[in-house]
C-alpha cells in the first residue's frame, strides 16, 4: 500500500500557510504629516456694490457727469496690516471690471505683511479734500483731473490705486507731493511702507496687468498704480 501522508500533510500545510498569508492584515498606514499652522490671520476681503454707507463716504468724489456711473463701481472692504503690526479693516472703490483683480493683489500684499497707514474711500479732489495724500491715505476711485493737468486721472475711472503716499511720494521737478514725503525721496532707504522695484506690492500689481508709477522715466509717482500706465 502506498503512503500519501507526507504529501497530503505538505499540501495541507501549504494551503494553511497561503490562507494565513492572505488573512494577514495590511500594515497600518503611516500617520499623516500635520499641516503647518498658519503664520498669522487670514486675509478677509469682499467686493460689494456701492451701498448707502459707501456713497455717503464718497462725498464729491463722484458727481453727475463723471465718466463712470455709480452702478459700474464696487467697494472693496478688506484687511490690511498697519504700521503697528495689527490688522485693520479698510475700504476703497474701483471699477467693477477690475474689482476682483485688485482684491487679489491686496490679498498678496497682506500675505507679505506690507504695512498700510490707512485705507479709505476718497471723498474729493486731493488738493482740497482735506488733503488725503497728506493724511497718507491709500485710496482708489476719485473723479478728478490728474495732478497738474486738466485731463481726467485714471482714478476718475476707478482704474488707479495710490498706496502710502507719504512713504511713496510723487517726485517732479516742481517738488514733492505730499510735502511729508520729502523724508522718503531717497529710495535707497529701507523703511516700512516704502514700495521698491520688484517687491511684493509691485509684483502683486504686475500680476494683474497694472503698471507702477515708480517706473516712469521723468516723473516718479511711487505711490501710484494703474491699469493703463497713466
Amino acid at each position: 500500500m502506498r503512503r500519501f501522508f507526507p504529501l497530503m500533510l505538505a499540501a495541507v500545510l501549504g494551503a494553511c500557510s497561503g490562507a494565513a498569508d492572505q488573512a494577514a492584515p495590511p500594515p497600518a498606514p503611516a500617520s499623516p504629516t500635520p499641516a503647518p499652522s498658519p503664520s498669522g490671520p487670514a486675509f478677509r476681503g469682499a467686493v460689494e456694490v456701492i451701498d448707502a454707507d459707501a456713497r455717503a463716504k464718497m462725498g464729491t468724489s463722484w458727481k453727475p457727469g463723471c465718466p463712470v456711473p455709480l452702478h459700474d463701481l464696487r467697494v472693496l472692504r478688506m484687511d490690511h496690516w498697519t504700521f503697528e503690526g495689527t490688522v485693520a479693516r479698510g475700504e476703497m472703490i474701483v471699477h467693477e471690471d477690475q474689482a476682483e483683480a485688485v482684491l487679489g493683489a491686496f490679498a498678496e500684499i497682506f500675505e507679505a505683511r506690507f504695512p498700510i497707514a490707512n485705507m479709505v474711500i476718497a471723498n474729493g479732489y486731493i488738493g482740497n479734500d482735506p488733503a488725503r495724500a497728506q493724511q497718507n491715505a491709500t485710496s482708489a476711485f476719485n473723479c478728478r483731473p490728474a495732478v497738474g493737468s486738466s485731463t481726467l486721472s485714471q482714478h476718475a475711472y476707478g482704474l488707479a490705486v495710490d498706496i502710502n503716499p507719504v512713504q511713496n511720494p510723487r517726485v517732479t521737478s516742481a517738488g514733492v507731493t505730499p510735502p511729508d514725503g520729502k523724508a522718503y525721496v531717497d529710495r535707497t532707504q529701507d523703511r516700512p511702507g516704502m514700495i521698491k522695484p520688484g517687491d511684493a506690492v509691485v509684483r502683486a500689481f504686475e500680476k494683474i496687468g497694472w503698471f507702477w508709477g515708480g517706473n516712469y522715466s521723468k516723473v516718479k509717482d511711487y505711490h501710484h498704480f494703474s491699469l493703463t500706465g497713466a
